[in-house]
């Protein structure tokens, strides 16, 4: 081979590596293989989309194009406008999918509703003309001019993707980039902003779910467990333990039935499956909480027969409570995608409460040691029996 030829062949590999690919693109870069153009164009925040579109004020038109990269034939994309919130409810959507034979469906699609949401066609509250998708190198694109009045030419955008399930747009995933895909567009002025800082009423409500079950099944369980283990070995502090670890685990009772309900609503909203492991887990910890409260109802005095029996089957089910409200708590985590802090500050709360249990578990156990070799001392006939379980004097649970 040539020098010359040589040196073309590295001169078009550096060409190469300088020229961006699709996904590395800005709008502004970009040009359509249609030869349309567009006069004005935005970079998306998430999901790597972009919006092109040209206003024609006279006609009171808007020429618009959606690109989506980075998809293929499984996935669904869709474009919307939505003037009531920054919301899918309420949305004037542009769908598009390739179906089983290989032909690209575009059409419009109202969305009444969030959990379910089949993306099914229909009118929208604007006139739309011209609608058509493209499907190449992995990049769908929507086109189609709308027909807007004066109120909708600053309003609220919506974007998505998905996969798709039996030829139909399935539920899109409802974490990360999928719940930030919001913003708002002035299609006179161009103008237009990221949406997805915002909370949405429905991540208000995970939030809310979030706090609710880590402060009870996730703090104030352990708590109460810490307290009726290891305050009963100061006599100072007998009865009180009792009633404070009774308050205890009873305001994480209430507050954890709030909060599964909130969850169970949650779950209701979304027809997705991907958080059964969560919910599964959340049924099973109400269902331990509720018979832990009612067996408080069902509790034999001290000197029964089948206390004991009472005493293990209440300490298994209250650590086993405890053990999967944690677990729990953590799955909810990868819910909450995008909000490491909670985990980060939930971690330290857990770390926190170990390290006291640690502590306190040593310390009384060298309390109750000392007394029992004081007592032998004292009484080198006296049974260990007299100084209770485990040398704890106090009330039992």
């Amino acid at each position: 081979m040539s020098r010359s030829s040589v040196t073309l062949l590295f001169s078009c590999f550096l060409i190469a590596l300088c020229l961006p690919n699709s996904s590395a693109q800005t709008c502004n870069s970009y040009s359509f293989s249609s030869n349309r153009e567009y006069s004005s164009c935005v970079d998306l925040s998430v999901l790597n989309s972009f919006l092109h579109w040209s206003y024609d004020q006279s006609a009171g038109t808007v020429d618009i194009a959606f690109r989506h990269t980075g998809t293929d034939s499984n996935r669904w994309v869709a474009w919307a406008l939505n003037p009531t919130s920054q919301a899918m409810a309420g949305s004037q959507a542009l769908v598009a999918y390739q179906n089983s034979s290989g032909v690209i469906h575009a059409y419009t699609s109202p969305i009444t509703g969030t959990g379910g949401t089949t993306l099914a066609q229909g009118d929208l509250s604007f006139g739309v003309s011209g609608i058509s998708a493209t499907l190449e190198n992995g990049e769908m694109t929507i086109f189609a001019t709308l027909q807007l009045a004066d109120s909708l030419l600053s309003t609220n955008q919506v974007w998505q993707e998905g996969p798709m399930s039996g030829g139909s747009p399935a539920i899109h995933s409802t974490t990360g980039s999928n719940m930030m895909s919001v913003g708002s567009i002035d299609f006179r002025t161009g103008q237009t902003s990221a949406g997805g800082g915002s909370i949405t009423s429905r991540q208000r409500k995970r939030n809310i779910h979030g706090v609710l079950n880590a402060v009870s099944w996730g703090t104030l369980m352990p708590m109460g467990a810490i307290i009726a283990r290891y305050l009963k070995v100061f006599k100072s502090a007998d009865p009180a333990w009792f009633y404070i670890h009774i308050a205890c685990q009873t305001s994480a009772y209430i507050i954890g039935v709030a909060g599964w309900g909130t969850g169970m609503k949650l779950g209701s909203d979304s027809a997705g499956t991907q958080y059964n492991p969560h919910r599964n887990i959340g049924i099973t910890l109400f269902c331990l909480g509720t018979l832990q409260v009612f067996a408080l109802l069902l509790r034999p005095k001290k000197d029964h027969k089948y206390r004991v029996y009472w005493n293990i089957y209440h300490h298994c089910i209250g650590y086993a409570v405890i053990i999967l409200s944690i677990i729990n708590i953590f799955e909810g985590f990868k819910v909450l995608d995008g909000q490491k802090n909670w985990r980060t500050a939930y971690t330290v709360v857990i770390i926190v409460l170990g390290s006291i249990a640690v502590v306190l578990e040593g310390f009384t156990w060298f309390i109750v040691l000392k007394r029992k070799r004081v007592s032998s001392d004292k009484y080198p006939h006296a049974t260990n029996g007299a100084n209770g379980v485990n040398g704890y004097g106090a009330t039992e649970v």
